[in-house]
């Protein structure tokens, strides 16, 4: 406004005042205000205002527009409100242009003014729009999905000129993780979820750290600082980072919390070096009988060099309560690995991964429920955002019956560990069990997604497909494409067996097995078989009764000592049953497979109950009780949890397809099994 502007603008104004000197007229002043259109000017900038703000703190950041322009826009806009104000009432909006408002009249302002009502109008529907498109459900979902104090720490990078120390860097990160996932207030996403990115270093003998806490939402770094120590110096730099991530995100540390991520978890630098190299060999989502095997004896050796090393005495009963359930359940690693939990909770009470693990003993090896659960609590409260305990805690859901509170917690998991494709694994699993086909595939595609180099990934999601739709297509196309000599367990040899099997292709199964160098072969949960069994297998499904003997009685041996060695293992009794079957040794074969029902029957243990009456299924059809057969499978296709990729899996499409059901084809009952939906 210039010099000559002012004296208008107050004889404007005196126009609406009172005959008394200096008193002005309310009525009359806001009256003038209407006339103006400065009401209008008011809302529609206010709301013009709203609208910039929500486009440029939505798009500035998507350019990678630093904050402070932001700020800069917000500044301007509420600065240029009395302004645009001052403006309305001196100016009128004209066809003509800026007019000033004395000079137009009354019947210009009234048109003026409706067009301003449009204009509001339509300012207003936008406004609305954009305000419900943020209250829609995906859009809730996905902010709860991302909570303000949630972290992720990306691993680091190997500096050293020796490649192989890459276990170091992931290792240092893994338990930076591990002490800020013991922090309630955080949300802290996994290192399996993150290893596509990499940052920080480890160089040489030096520890060096570049720590950056970004806001990734916006862009905006919060906090920064280097670490260059040695690793002496670096034992308990994760929990100094840690605390001070919390402090940088304005977490406050309860007393408890903050002695537990400041606690070093050892003094000796070759203790822990060896504690890295073992955790990076167990936590493989591929991880054999060799490798956990390895692992041990690396656990072994950090306690070695330094006996009070608690986390390690935790892993190293993780370690051998994972290898008895997963391979040998034999008597001796019960002992062993609960001597090591305890130990560890000796050492240091108030430890997860010592809880963790004593809860592993009670659920794999005294199947007690309740009791695991108490421990996985105590865990979960120790590092609310340690995705495996999650996982167990589902899994013994799973084991109860609890299917759809199984499912729940493992998609809770997924959501604080997205790229862990040990949780995703679960879900394919879970799904698969309650016959979920699509939501099962969905998760297999993930999974092939996220670990594409994973035999699990491939042979497990490949499954699904002939589940759901009987084509083994998918699992094929899968398999092919592991390169020639990678066959651990022989589990590729299994699969290939196991397609040929399928698609009634018996020499291409011959020649899967004649060009293997594997002696056994990965195709039950309880370990390796004999080659010599799915020799057996082919023989039989040729209708070569003769051979087939032969090969089976090669097998047979394997297979009884198996049973010697874990006479409490139910899956074995039904392999031997199984085996037995074939043999057409009836009475064998049904004590067997009873001997297996009565060790895990469905009522206590869900998961492995269905798939021991699936094995017990299959040997009364190899039998010839087909009166005991027909109305068991009729059950468990209506059951949770018999389902798996080996010929005791109880699906339509298994019954369908694989030559193990064939002496039951010729019954009606069977037929009309098959033919349902």
């Amino acid at each position: 406004m210039t010099h000559t502007d002012k004296p208008r603008l107050v004889l404007a104004l005196r126009r609406k005042i009172d005959n008394k000197p200096g008193v002005i007229n309310p009525k009359r002043f806001f009256s003038e205000l209407k006339r103006r259109n400065v009401y209008r000017a008011a809302v529609l900038y206010g709301m013009s205002a709203w609208l910039l703000a929500q486009i440029t703190t939505q798009i500035f950041p998507f350019f990678n527009v630093p904050n402070s322009a932001v700020r800069f826009v917000i500044i301007a806009l509420v600065l240029g409100f009395p302004i645009a104000m001052a403006v309305a009432w001196i100016y009128e909006l004209t066809p003509a242009g800026f007019v000033r408002t004395e000079d137009v009249d009354p019947a210009t302002q009234r048109q003026f003014g409706r067009k301003v009502d449009f204009v509001i109008i339509g300012v207003l529907l936008l406004v609305i729009a954009i305000l419900v498109y943020q209250r829609l459900p995906f859009r809730t979902e996905s902010e709860e999905a991302i909570p303000e104090k949630s972290i992720a720490v990306l691993p680091f990078a190997n500096f050293s000129d020796e490649k192989a120390n890459a276990f170091f860097a992931d290792g240092v990160q893994d338990d930076i993780l591990t002490s800020l996932a013991e922090i309630k207030d955080l949300r802290v996403i996994s290192r399996s979820s993150v290893m596509q990115f990499r940052d920080g270093a480890t160089e040489g003998a030096r520890v060096v750290v570049n720590v950056q806490l970004i806001d990734a939402l916006h862009d905006r770094h919060v906090w920064a600082n280097r670490y260059d120590r040695t690793l002496v110096d670096s034992l308990g730099l994760q929990g100094e980072l840690a605390a001070e991530i919390a402090d940088a995100l304005r977490v406050t540390l309860s007393p408890e919390e903050k002695a537990r991520v400041e606690t070093k978890p050892t003094q000796n630098p070759d203790a822990y070096v060896f504690y890295l190299r073992a955790n990076q060999i167990s936590r493989n989502p591929d991880t054999l009988l060799e490798d956990y095997k390895t692992a041990e004896q690396l656990y072994m050796q950090a306690i070695a060099l330094d006996p009070g090393f608690a986390l390690a005495h935790a892993r190293l009963a993780s370690v051998r309560a994972e290898i008895f359930h997963f391979y040998e359940p034999t008597e001796s690693w019960p002992t062993k690995a609960r001597a090591e939990a305890d130990t560890a909770l000796r050492l240091q009470p108030n430890l997860a991964e010592a809880h963790f693990a004593l809860g592993q003993c009670i659920y794999w090896m005294d199947h007690d429920y309740a009791r695991a659960l108490e421990q996985f609590e105590i865990a979960s409260r120790l590092s609310p955002s340690n995705g495996d305990i999650g996982r167990l805690i589902a899994a013994i859901k799973r084991r109860q019956g609890k299917w759809q509170e199984s499912l729940e917690e493992y998609e809770r998991v997924a959501k604080v560990d997205p790229q862990n494709p040990n949780t995703v694994r679960e879900l394919i699993f879970t799904n698969t069990a309650i016959r979920r086909w699509p939501e099962a595939a969905r998760w297999g595609e993930r999974m092939r997604a996220m670990a594409p180099a994973s035999l699990v990934a491939k042979i497990q999601s490949g499954y699904v497909d002939f589940w759901w739709k009987g084509d083994t297509q998918l699992l094929k196309s899968l398999v092919d494409q592991v390169p020639a000599g990678i066959d651990p367990d022989g589990e590729v040899t299994s699969a290939r067996w196991d397609v040929a099997m399928l698609r009634r292709d018996y020499s291409a199964a011959k020649k899967v097995l004649e060009t293997s160098s594997a002696n056994e072969l990965s195709y039950t949960a309880t370990g390796t078989t004999p080659k010599s069994f799915f020799e057996g297998c082919i023989y039989l499904a040729q209708g070569d009764n003769v051979n087939a003997q032969k090969a089976f009685e090669l097998a047979r041996p394997a297979f009884e000592v198996s049973v010697k060695d874990a006479p409490a293992s139910a899956e074995r009794h039904a392999i031997l049953g199984w085996l037995y079957a074939f043999m057409g040794r009836k009475d064998d074969a049904i004590r067997e497979g009873r001997r297996a029902v009565e060790i895990k029957p469905e009522s206590k243990d869900a998961v492995d109950g269905a798939l021991m009456n699936g094995y017990l299924a299959l040997i009364y059809a190899r039998i010839g009780e087909n009166d005991l057969a027909i109305p068991l499978i009729e059950r468990l296709l209506k059951t949770p949890g018999a389902v798996d990729s080996a010929d005791y899996s109880i699906t339509i499409n298994d019954l369908k397809y694989r030559w193990e059901w064939d002496h039951l084809r010729r019954d009606p009952r069977f037929q009309k099994l098959i033919s349902s939906p």
